[in-house]
Parts: structure tokens; C-alpha cells; sequence
């Protein structure tokens, strides 16, 4: 498992991971098969979405804000609720393809990190399953 660590700047905010990301698969020569990603704080989360526009990003935490905001009577006393739900509508993980050392996205698709209860210092694992190497066909053929 390798580990990805980043400090937040503000109390929500959309991260770009595509860099880090690459450079641990170049780092440890990752070239093909599944990259799990996985978020540990229950106040952030994982997402894949639109990279060309930064418009997206920051529309996508306008959206969250104003669904869920962050004083709507939560029994949870850190102040932090809004947070909490938003992470578990993003979700803690993606499963991504890896082909020939790349992570394989979208023409406009970028990797996210979503924070919710910033500034803070984070980490995301990741963890590399290669595609096992073809086996012989049956009957022991070439």
C-alpha cells in the first residue's frame, strides 16, 4: 500500500489527485491492472468528475452546500454533520482501470479529492492490483 498525503486549505474544497496518482504508479512502475483509492476520514471522500472546467469543481461544492448545509439541527456535536453526509454521498473509494502505466479516464474526467471539514492534513491509500499474467490456453497449447 502506498500513501498519498495532502494539507487542505479550506473548509471544503476539491483536490486534484491525477498528479499524485501518477506519480506513485511511475514511482513504483505500475503498468496494468486495478488502483484502489481509499479515503480514511469520514469528513472527505473520492470522486471522478469533469477536469477541463474548474467551474465544476467549485459548482459541485455550491451544490453540496446548499443541499446540506452546515448548522440544519444535527444531533452530532462536533459541528461537523455537513461534512459526514456529504463524504457518504461521495463515497470513501473509486476503483480505477490502469493500462500501460496509465490510469485509464475520461477525454474531460479528472481524479478528486473532496474535503468537508478542512483545513486539515489528509491521506489517501492506494493500492495496486496487477492483472495476472495470461495462463496457457487449455489443453497446455501455445
Amino acid at each position: 500500500m502506498e500513501t498519498i498525503r495532502l494539507q487542505t486549505r479550506a473548509r471544503e474544497e476539491m483536490v486534484r489527485l491525477d498528479g499524485p496518482v501518477a506519480e506513485v504508479m511511475r514511482a513504483r512502475q505500475w503498468r496494468d491492472g486495478v488502483l484502489l483509492l481509499f479515503c480514511p476520514p469520514t469528513t472527505a471522500a473520492l470522486t471522478v468528475n469533469e477536469s477541463a472546467d474548474p467551474d465544476v469543481a467549485r459548482d459541485i461544492i455550491a451544490f453540496l452546500r446548499r443541499r446540506i448545509p452546515p448548522n440544519d439541527s444535527f444531533a452530532h456535536s462536533e459541528g461537523n454533520s455537513d461534512a459526514h453526509v456529504k463524504t457518504s454521498l461521495l463515497g470513501p473509494d473509486l476503483m480505477l482501470m490502469v493500462e500501460e502505466g496509465r490510469v485509464l479516464l475520461g477525454t474531460w474526467q479528472g481524479i478528486y479529492f473532496f474535503e468537508g471539514d478542512g483545513p486539515r492534513q489528509r491521506e489517501i491509500w492506494l493500492k495496486f492490483m496487477p492483472t495476472p499474467p495470461n495462463e496457457a490456453p487449455p489443453g497446455g497449447g501455445p
